[in-house]
């Protein structure tokens, strides 16, 4: 039985994996090894590893990796840190292969210690285009993979043009899209309030409300609070109820953190609630009954082109993403936002499009795992 070790270090990571975990573990030819890491094992963001452990998915093995401070210096460090803590991990496990996923700086840590172990490492979401330092990691990993698991028809073609080789590269569409898939048409009575604890106040989610989720943007770490400001003025003017979440763990977070801290203190505006973190599926829920969701995540991106939910996209996190007919561009201005969301509000909502996939990605991408020949001397042969 061969044995797939999966990485998940942070809330999103998660979220683009949980099929594929389930996948790996419903086959009788694979062995499913779970390592949960950084973020992933932390209160203030979640913590994502009781989320996991709840969907009955107990880890292997964890690793502490996050230097405390959340800036330029601690991700560096951060990312050297995860190297050492996997690569003794990996030694114990002894998989066959290695999942990494996406772009964070614990996905190229990840990916340093698989390949410097000679294990082979498959790369989940590579090929694609985006701004900040998230392109040269995903980049990075994608020449240091031996599998390409990607989700578009664009990606596919981009890692080929790198110089990797055509047949280690699979359209499998993205396991988020999965998830999504799920709650597109569960219409079922849904109250976060009564499930999760937050802080704000509670409103009726029968009406229209807002999702906004944004995260620091690293190339731009000394204007992430000017960036955030910028949200927090535009949603004092919001006219519609809000749900909003804390940022994932990047250089800059913290400043984006306490200005939302700040924001709550002041204004305790009567229409803002505020979560750290919900189960993937569940924030799909909150996400797919949405009016539109703001901010810069990519699953404006993404799951809501599957559901059809308008977006107003902020700043240059999601740049040269693909992107669907749901989306609205704009700067880090309030006004522009506000005008946006307005625009979006007025018009007719576009249809879902299968841009990323079509709900079947962890089966795809669990199937390559299974059927991918290994050699003796643990180099992937096509």
């Amino acid at each position: 039985m061969r044995k797939v070790c999966v990485v998940v270090t942070a809330r999103p990571s998660y979220a683009r994996i949980k099929s594929v975990l389930e996948a790996v573990r419903d086959r009788s030819d694979l062995e499913l090894q779970l390592v949960v890491g950084a973020s992933a094992l932390l209160e203030r963001y979640g913590p994502v590893i009781d989320v996991i452990r709840n969907d009955g998915f107990e880890p292997d093995a964890v690793a502490y990796m996050v230097v405390e401070g959340e800036n330029l210096v601690t991700t560096a460090k951060s990312t050297g840190l995860g190297v050492v803590e996997l690569a003794s991990i990996f030694e114990r496990l002894e998989p066959a292969i290695v999942v990494s996923v996406a772009d964070r700086y614990e996905t190229i840590a990840t990916a340093i210690a698989a390949s410097y172990m000679n294990i082979p490492l498959a790369h989940v979401q590579g090929g694609e285009i985006t701004g900040s330092i998230d392109e040269k990691v995903r980049h990075a990993v994608t020449k240091l993979a031996d599998v390409h698991l990607v989700s578009t028809e664009q990606a596919a073609e981009r890692v080929i043009r790198m110089g990797e080789e055509p047949a280690s590269v699979f359209l499998t569409g993205c396991p988020s899209i999965d998830l999504a898939d799920r709650v597109a048409n569960d219409r079922s009575a849904f109250d976060p309030f009564t499930l999760y604890a937050g802080v704000g106040h509670q409103f009726s989610v029968d009406q229209d409300y807002v999702v906004i989720m944004q995260h620091p943007v690293t190339t731009e770490y000394a204007n992430a609070a000017k960036q955030i400001d910028a949200t927090l003025d535009a949603l004092t003017r919001v006219r519609v109820p809000v749900f909003f979440f804390w940022p994932n763990v990047d250089a800059g977070s913290d400043r984006i953190s306490k200005r939302i801290r700040q924001f709550r203190e002041e204004q305790d505006l009567p229409h803002v609630y505020f979560f750290k973190n919900l189960p993937p599926e569940d924030f799909l829920r909150l996400i797919s009954r949405a009016c539109c969701v703001i901010g810069n995540s990519s699953v404006g991106i993404r799951e809501c082109s599957y559901l059809g939910i308008p977006v107003v996209n902020i700043g240059t996190r999601q740049q040269g993403r693909e992107r669907g007919p749901n989306v609205i561009d704009v700067d880090s201005s309030s006004d522009e936002i506000v005008a946006a969301l307005e625009r979006h509000l007025a018009a007719d909502r576009t249809p879902g499009v299968h841009l990323y996939g079509d709900g079947k990605a962890g089966e795809r991408i669990a199937a390559v795992l299974a059927t991918c020949e290994l050699s003796i001397e643990k180099r992937l042969t096509y």
